[in-house]
């Protein structure tokens, strides 16, 4: 009997394994024809390139898919259009001062030429710089004040016969170097002092220029942009005074406006017409807080054919100056030229009020230029003149032979002049919120947008082109350069 029992037991127990087994063969073949399904392919329509305040990512390129696609969401809306074009760019970069070609020829002949590729080539992980600015003679970061006809005091030159570029040696081999590697980098002169015997108080620091030097002084900048053409080296354009109200620095020359637009009209555009050089002219370079001086020298009737615009700093005021003057002379250009970061400044702090201002507030306000100032210097802040900025600090720090260290200011520039380049267009993109932000069109078709987060927490957000949109966020204080076709 207990046989028996044990016997059925086992039989009804194969009969629901059996019943079990069955029942899911055929519940897979009603419910899931195809069991293992294909793995989802999806693309990213955008690359993302990103760096964060805490220097835990610098210029990095994200992994993440963006797609394009029409899901609704309750994100924030960058929305970028083509159908609106604004300013074309000439460039991103810095001033290559006498003291960046001193501190980078430190380098062994390899490591220079890494560095070189890496600031002005086209390579992945290069940052393709389009646009530097030199000084016409020495700026305070060089070793010492120099200009290219300096005379034994009480001494003149009038036919400038003495005239020599020889002190800039440096500075003219390495933008040779940098030529062969980008031959059409645009350079911009501007001049920190006339030679002192043309100024009324024989010193390279302050003084005025005298005006029976004028016509002198005028075809100075004709020798200057010749011998710089002699060298295989374009100046695309000068600007007639770095910072003409700033005569307490070494060196330096106060121009008031009314003496820039006399010398102009009366010297300087006329001495460029005779020598048919067409190297563009260009005002001011000085800070935001006095759009009234370009303007009145833009005013001058006599002036205002031979100058091509104005040229900014934002040491002081703000920089929708460029728009003011911008609309007051819609038919020339202006030009951010200098910012500095400092020794004792905050890297977070740097990034998002120089991308804020310097990058996307200046091409928001038609700036066809975007340039931070020095390019390089030793980890003593140097070289810089007597009285010379002591603060101011490189894109790259030049350790030692064979090590350099980029900068905030490297990164500042990179997050624009490795995609944005020269003939770029400014095309329209609004501001949600804290997220500034600038868009362009290259010359190959292809969208770029850099936005900033310059909130306090994370932000998710949309960026809308041709009714679809990709969603993604940054983080408080980070900044992302985004890129599609």
């Amino acid at each position: 009997m207990i046989f028996l029992k044990k016997y059925i037991m086992n039989l009804w127990s194969l009969f629901l394994v059996f019943a079990f087994i069955n029942c899911s063969s055929s519940g897979d073949k009603e419910d899931n024809p195809n069991p293992i399904e294909p793995p989802v392919v999806t693309t990213s329509d955008v690359d993302f390139w990103l760096t964060k305040g805490n220097q835990s990512v610098l210029l990095q390129k994200q992994s993440s898919v963006l797609s394009f696609g029409t899901a609704s969401n309750i994100y924030a809306n960058i929305e970028v259009s083509d159908a609106q074009s604004y300013q074309t760019i000439d460039g991103f970069g810095y001033t290559l001062t006498g003291g960046s070609a001193q501190v980078i020829n430190q380098l062994s002949v390899a490591k220079k030429q890494e560095l070189l590729q890496e600031l002005f080539g086209v390579a992945e992980n290069s940052i393709s710089i389009s646009y530097l600015r030199v000084s016409i003679g020495a700026s305070d970061l060089n070793a010492t004040p120099f200009t290219y006809n300096d005379l034994a005091t009480g001494e003149t030159d009038v036919t400038l016969a003495k005239f020599s570029l020889s002190k800039d040696a440096e500075v003219i081999a390495m933008l040779k170097e940098i030529l062969a590697i980008n031959p059409n980098i645009k350079i911009l002169g501007s001049p920190w002092s006339a030679p002192v015997w043309m100024k009324d108080n024989n010193s390279f620091i302050g003084g005025s220029l005298q005006p029976q030097y004028y016509s002198v002084y005028a075809q100075y900048f004709v020798k200057y942009i010749q011998g710089m053409k002699a060298e295989g080296i374009n100046i695309d354009a000068i600007t007639i005074q770095n910072e003409p109200l700033h005569d307490g620095n070494n060196p330096s020359l106060y121009m008031t406006a009314s003496q820039q637009a006399d010398f102009i009209k009366n010297h300087l555009g006329p001495a460029f017409v005779a020598a048919n050089i067409n190297t563009k002219i260009i005002v001011w370079d000085h800070n935001c807080d006095n759009p009234q001086y370009p303007i009145e020298v833009l005013n001058d009737s006599g002036a205002n054919p031979y100058i091509d615009g104005a040229a900014f700093h934002l040491y002081n005021g703000d920089i929708t100056a460029l728009s003011t003057v911008h609309n007051a002379f819609p038919n020339k250009n202006v030009y951010f030229t200098e910012q500095y970061t400092s020794s004792t400044g905050d890297f977070s702090g740097d990034l998002n009020w120089h991308l804020k201002n310097v990058v996307i507030g200046s091409m928001r306000n038609w700036s066809k230029t975007a340039l931070e100032w020095n390019l390089a210097n030793n980890a003593a802040f140097g070289p810089h003149t007597d009285g010379g900025c002591t603060v101011c600090k490189g894109a790259i720090t030049i350790n030692s032979s064979e090590s350099f260290q980029r900068n905030v200011a490297y990164y500042i520039i990179a997050h624009a002049s490795k995609f944005v380049p020269a003939g770029s267009v400014r095309i329209n993109s609004n501001i949600s919120g804290n997220l500034n932000n600038v868009a362009f069109k290259t010359p190959l078709g292809k969208k770029v947008l850099i936005v900033q987060n310059g909130g306090s927490t994370n932000q998710i957000f949309n960026i809308k082109f041709n009714n679809k949109w990709v969603t993604t966020s940054l983080d408080a204080g980070a900044v992302g350069t985004f890129t599609w076709e």
